[in-house]
């Protein structure tokens, strides 16, 4: 038991059983302890921004061949589309195979259009903005003090390595200043992941005590269908992908359990993004190719929020009993596909790219989407979960592909803790 308190997964779970308890016994309390959910996750944006620059632009240094830079992100490009869409037809296939929203029987002119108002609005504004002026940011620091999205700071830390690179001798007091400027910010996030149980602690409370475990029960079939394609997809589809790779699934899980209930408990797969990065470079990856892929991952290799996205869309229609034609299904996912890449970086993105995405299909009113804004929050944790595992095994992934994963070191690190010490003696 001692040993066992001396790991932070140990106080993570601890916080979110603690958190949902209280959440449950005194609501109103759980309500007011938000701010600690909120605090921990604005303090872990923070830094997100900077690390990532910082990690990117050393990437780049070490490799010193922008043509590399260009093939790593092809390959990571190429992977993230393949698992997207493969995970959007998954989440299609499955409600209309188990059809969780039948016998609902919702009235559609008993929905109130207003609450979800400011989500369709929201939806509309992010997706009718043209893609290279929301990748490119107004002004160098705009990129890290604006909307947040990684993908501006990766932009801008491409064109900054590459500069740093070519101009060779006279560009190492600035390379040599961000090597030590990173460890430093390595620090401080390690520092603050610290305090991972009171932000999954607080996050928690307020879930349950403002929506309450009852929230759970008429949306029950939804949530249960979602989670379980959820891990039927991390245990079959990563899974054999891992296979054919060279490492077991869950030996992974096991290694980043810390970094899954950080996530679980914030309901946001950020908040442990910087432990991710050391873990997967601790497994043999290389710092350049880990630098450039989670970034990226994190916009353009959303699996949970894909598999949400068609889930829940045809769950609102069979609830109102709205039959769609296969042509309407196939038009709907194809939104999909090009919408669960535009509102990444945004709060609430999963939700904001459905009411964007269901908008396509006239004969189903967005305001359909009250239905499920209830438990929105439930579910936000196993598409978070979902986006988190994925970006992991994208990396080693494309690592191997790339020829940057050190088998040995990775084989070693994933070993049952039993033969890990055999091997280390």
């Amino acid at each position: 038991m001692r040993n066992l308190t001396k790991h932070l997964y140990f106080w993570v779970l601890a916080g979110i059983l603690a958190g949902g308890l209280l959440g449950a016994i005194d609501p109103a309390t759980g309500v007011k302890l938000k701010p600690l959910g909120d605090g921990f996750i604005a303090l872990v944006k923070m830094l997100i921004g900077p690390v990532i620059f910082c990690t990117v632009v050393l990437g780049i240094a070490n490799v010193g061949d922008m043509k590399k830079v260009g093939r790593v992100g092809g390959k990571a490009i190429i992977y993230f589309e393949i698992m997207s869409n493969l995970a959007l037809v998954i989440g299609l296939v499955v409600i209309n195979f188990v059809r969780p929203g039948d016998g609902f029987n919702v009235d559609p002119a008993t929905l109130d259009p207003r609450a979800v108002e400011n989500y369709t609005k929201a939806a509309a504004t992010q997706t009718t903005t043209d893609f290279l002026l929301h990748l490119i940011p107004r002004t160098f620091f705009d990129a890290f003090t604006g909307t947040g999205d990684l993908l501006q700071v990766l932009l801008i830390a491409i064109l900054f390595g590459y500069a740093m690179t070519h101009l060779g001798a006279a560009g190492r007091p600035v390379h040599t200043f961000i090597e030590g400027f990173s460890k430093i910010l390595f620090a401080m996030m390690n520092t603050i992941m610290k305090l991972a149980p009171i932000g999954a602690a607080g996050a928690m409370a307020f879930t349950i005590g403002n929506y309450g475990l009852e929230a759970l029960k008429p949306l029950a079939a939804l949530m249960g269908t979602f989670y379980l394609t959820c891990v039927l997809f991390i245990a079959v589809v990563l899974g054999t992908v891992a296979a054919f790779t060279g490492f077991n699934i869950f030996r992974f899980l096991a290694y980043i359990k810390e970094e899954l209930l950080t996530v679980l408990g914030t309901s946001s797969s950020e908040s442990a993004l910087v432990p991710l990065m050391q873990k997967l470079e601790r497994l043999g990856c290389s710092k350049s190719v880990v630098g450039l892929v989670v970034p990226a991952g994190y916009s353009f290799n959303l699996d949970g929020t894909n598999i949400y996205l068609t889930m829940a869309a045809l769950f609102v229609a069979q609830a109102l009993n709205i039959e769609l034609t296969l042509m309407q299904q196939l038009t709907l996912l194809g939104v999909a596909v090009l919408t669960s890449n535009g509102a990444s970086g945004v709060t609430g993105a999963g939700f904001i790219t459905l009411a964007a995405t269901l908008a396509v299909v006239p004969s189903v009113p967005v305001a359909g989407l009250g239905l499920i804004l209830g438990i929105d929050r439930f579910m936000s944790e196993a598409r978070a979960l979902t986006n988190f595992i994925g970006n992991g095994v994208a990396t080693i992934v494309v690592s191997r592909w790339e020829g940057e994963l050190d088998r040995g070191v990775l084989d070693r690190e994933l070993s049952p803790p039993d033969r890990k010490q055999t091997a280390t003696t």
